[in-house]
């Protein structure tokens, strides 16, 4: 039986490609179908079901658009509806697959509809189980997404993902490799191991929530203590998952249409569309960009911080891209959280917007080095660091302010657009996304610090030394 864990980073997330004689199965796909066709036609196998550990809130998934184009079944956990044809799977159900078979393992907690996967091969060994978001490798579900006003709480998932934990997952071999569906920089959970994989008894050893000795009132303590609030996309990519949506091609074909400089100066002065550049940091910082427009680059965790900061996700969007040969790619990250609304790119780029002599704004920019030797000299007017509290409780420069990115939009009207802010993150990314989205809501002067803490580090800047508590990861 062949098993492939496929690693989409910009998400965190993993799907699994599990294939035996012929017959195939995909298991938490990602919105866009071809790579999965293409590998079953590659191996000469027909995509036999399509299972879903539970309905995601992080990332739109394809199940619909692939069940139409392969006939495959979809499968979900009980508990579990939708507008679509699914079908229902029961707690120890046994689905054939090839020589071997996958079993459904019953695993509430995350939600109540969510469901692991036992793989067992033509030999009767069991050598996987897929865990969604029951399990990952450091830590457990967050047990607060699925909460419905009046019927459960968070201490209620959370007590239902202590015994699927218990019961279900635990009593399995020590040698069971545990493949989760999502990783380090998931939202999903509080502290994601960097590991996409590893041994049932491993995890065991070293994940908090498998403690041998932890009582249920310990460990609904420990998974609901500081739970920083979802991303405002969250609710919107649950609805989209159980709802028939705008065909992958569609919204492919609209997102990637070339808009000529004329026209799209014109749509970026609508109050209705968000110009988006999704450059790399040395284009956008040298180059410059389209008055209004926010920089979220393609390159960083572009998906997730595009559902993080875009409030609306029928947001009109138009896209400066680097190279025009990705704007289909663009299309597709957009797609993965739910923003379908993209209407096409800036034909040539910023060379044709400069060439048609259009108005460039453009972002300070300031080394490590300066930044520091400013702070020294107490000549810096407003020096924040965007990165999450987690991260600036555990270090930071003295004299610097917190003002998390990720929520710049709850927060934004303690800024006075008069002022002069510095930003600094970890590596520069999100203070470059924070100084676009300050410059474009009218702060008149804002630098971004180049390699944040990364370069700050290499200075003599006084830092505070002190471990972050675990409540607050």
């Amino acid at each position: 039986m062949k098993v492939e864990q496929l690693f989409t980073g910009c998400l965190a997330e993993m799907a699994y490609y599990i294939e035996s004689n012929g017959e195939a199965a995909i298991i938490d796909p990602l919105r866009e179908t071809d790579p999965y066709v293409r590998m079953a036609e590659a191996n000469k196998a027909k995509i036999k079901y399509i299972f879903l550990t539970h309905f995601h809130a992080d990332f739109v998934s394809g199940q619909y658009d692939l069940a139409q184009i392969t006939g495959a079944k979809i499968i979900f956990g009980p508990n579990a509806t939708a507008d679509y044809d699914i079908y229902n799977g029961k707690d120890g159900e046994e689905f054939p697959l090839g020589n071997g078979k996958i079993t459904l393992l019953h695993t509430p907690g995350h939600t109540m509809e969510s469901s692991s996967y036992l793989i067992t091969d033509g030999d009767g060994n069991t050598p996987y189980i897929c865990t969604g978001d029951a399990l990952f490798i450091g830590d457990v579900g967050r047990p607060d997404l699925a909460v419905k006003q009046g019927t459960l709480t968070e201490a209620d998932l959370a007590g239902h993902l202590f015994d699927s934990l218990r019961n279900k997952i635990m009593p399995l071999p020590n040698d069971i490799i545990v493949y989760p569906n999502h990783g380090a920089g998931s939202a999903c959970g509080k502290n994601m191991s960097s590991e996409t994989f590893d041994t049932l008894g491993n995890q065991k050893k070293t994940n908090y929530a498998l403690r041998a000795d932890m009582t249920k009132e310990e460990f609904v303590n420990e998974v609901t203590t500081g739970l920083k609030p979802p991303p405002q996309y969250f609710p919107n990519n649950v609805r989209m998952n159980k709802s028939i949506n705008t065909s992958i091609d569609e919204i492919i074909h609209k997102g990637s249409t070339p808009i000529d400089a004329a026209t799209f100066k014109e749509m970026s002065e609508q109050k209705d569309v968000l110009v988006i550049d999704t450059r790399s940091k040395e284009s956008f910082t040298d180059e410059g960009t389209v008055p209004g427009a926010w920089y979220i680059g393609l390159d960083g965790t572009f998906a997730p911080w595009v559902g993080a900061l875009v409030k609306d996700i029928n947001q009109k969007i138009i896209v400066i891209a680097e190279d025009e040969t990705r704007v289909n790619e663009i299309a597709i990250r957009f797609s993965r959280v739910g923003y379908d609304n993209t209407l096409g790119y800036l034909f040539g780029g910023m060379t044709n917007w400069k060439d048609h002599g259009y108005p460039v704004d453009k972002i300070g920019s300031i080394s490590a080095h300066e930044f520091v030797e400013q702070i020294a000299a107490g000549s810096m007017e407003k020096p924040l660091d965007v990165r999450k509290e987690s991260e600036y409780l555990s270090e930071h420069v003295v004299g610097v302010e917190n003002f998390p990115l990720d929520f710049i939009n709850s927060n934004f009207a303690e800024i006075d657009t008069k002022k002069e802010y510095f930003l600094q993150c970890a590596t520069g990314y999100r203070s470059l996304v924070a100084a676009s989205i300050f410059m474009a809501n009218g702060v008149e002067k804002v630098t971004d610090v180049r390699g944040g803490m990364t370069d700050i580090k290499e200075t003599q800047a006084p830092l505070t030394d002190y471990v972050c508590p675990t409540t607050l990861l």
